[in-house]
């Protein structure tokens, strides 16, 4: 049995709040990726509630292989379960999902 919706969009959201703790807890990542994205580092809490920015977490993360594996690794997650996520919070409809 699928997840719902809203099951889905908490576990995707909770994922991509995993990924940005894992880049923002080394001081090279968090810089690569501040530094990728533009954002400050002052601006980075209040854009963690943002749905788009948590789906760009996980762009930014899939976009580095090195860094998703580093990070599947580090947290034991499957790393086609990040681009599920991402899927996720950008509103699309994941392969799997589909019946």
């Amino acid at each position: 049995m699928n997840p719902g919706p809203s099951t889905a969009r908490e576990e995707a959201e909770a994922l991509a709040i995993q990924a940005l703790t894992f880049v923002a807890g080394d001081g090279e990542r968090l810089g690569r990726f501040l530094a990728t994205t533009g954002i400050g580092p002052a601006e980075i809490r209040v854009a963690a509630g943002e749905p788009e920015f948590l789906a760009g977490v996980l762009d930014y993360l899939v976009t580095d292989e090195k860094l998703l594996t580093e990070f599947a690794a580090a947290t034991d997650i499957d790393p086609a379960d990040v681009g599920h996520a991402r899927a996720v919070l950008s509103g699309n409809a994941w392969e799997r999902d589909s019946p």
